[in-house]
């Protein structure tokens, strides 16, 4: 076994924005895909889990790019669990291009949880041993992230079966293209998210209706502050700050 696992992906046509970057619940889904795979491959994969009738939930994700993703290039990912400390066990990520320059750099937090409970167990005593690479791709303590108090912008979405996954709630991946929804048009077309925080706090599931809301964070427009939130009774199920860096307009050659 290895305490590391590298993929090399690039994204199809259909998960290209307008200015043929890739979407950003794209990248957030590599990252899912290749730790998903490592884990696996550690003997500690949702299979793995489910025979003992425990499943990963993602708590905690940060992602920090230096760059847009453009759609041509092909990105290798690079994963290794941190950590297993308690409840929760540290993974992180490196993104790098075909040169293998640093495109961007992720850490998070996962739970194994019991699935008749819904409760976190402690995985040294639950899960048999795996090894693990102990140097962080960002060095974040992972503190509560700031909540969001008044709403600026707001837009309703209804959950659908395609955002489900193996855990029949709504996937990791699905909320942050949520977020994104509320972002106001002005900041939208003419930035790009290259820092993104998430704290993750309750699950949604098929049916549910969400509330995406948004609001600079202080006076600074270029970060902001998300709530995602159950229509139903104002559950807050998500919690995110983005930070937004300008870019050029697209060339017509790209």
């Amino acid at each position: 076994m290895h305490n590391q696992l590298q993929q090399t992906v690039n994204a199809r046509y259909h998960e290209l924005d307008p200015h043929n970057r890739v979407r950003l619940p794209v990248i957030f889904a590599w990252l899912q895909e290749v730790g998903a795979e490592h884990a696996l491959q550690l003997g500690v994969g949702l299979k793995d889990l489910k025979k003992l009738g425990l499943t990963w939930v993602l708590s905690r994700l940060t992602l920090e790019l230096q760059r847009p993703i453009r759609g041509t290039e092909q990105v290798t990912v690079t994963t290794w669990p941190v950590t297993r400390e308690g409840r929760f066990s540290i993974r992180d990520y490196l993104l790098t291009d075909q040169q293998g320059k640093d495109i961007g750099r992720a850490t998070s937090s996962w739970a194994a949880i019991n699935l008749k409970s819904r409760r976190p167990v402690k995985i040294d005593e639950h899960l048999p041993h795996y090894p693990l690479h102990p140097l962080r791709a960002l060095d974040d303590p992972f503190d509560t992230l700031p909540a969001l108090e008044q709403c600026r912008t707001m837009l309703q979405l209804p959950v659908l079966r395609a955002d489900l996954d193996m855990n029949n709630h709504v996937n990791n991946t699905v909320y942050p293209g949520w977020a994104l929804e509320a972002v106001p048009e002005e900041l939208f077309s003419r930035s790009v998210p290259l820092l993104i925080e998430i704290g993750f706090r309750s699950e949604a599931l098929y049916g549910d209706s969400i509330r995406s809301c948004c609001a600079p964070l202080g006076t600074d427009p270029r970060v902001l502050l998300h709530r995602i939130e159950s229509v139903k009774d104002g559950t807050e199920l998500c919690r995110l700050r983005t930070t937004w860096q300008p870019v050029a307009p697209r060339r017509q050659s790209e």
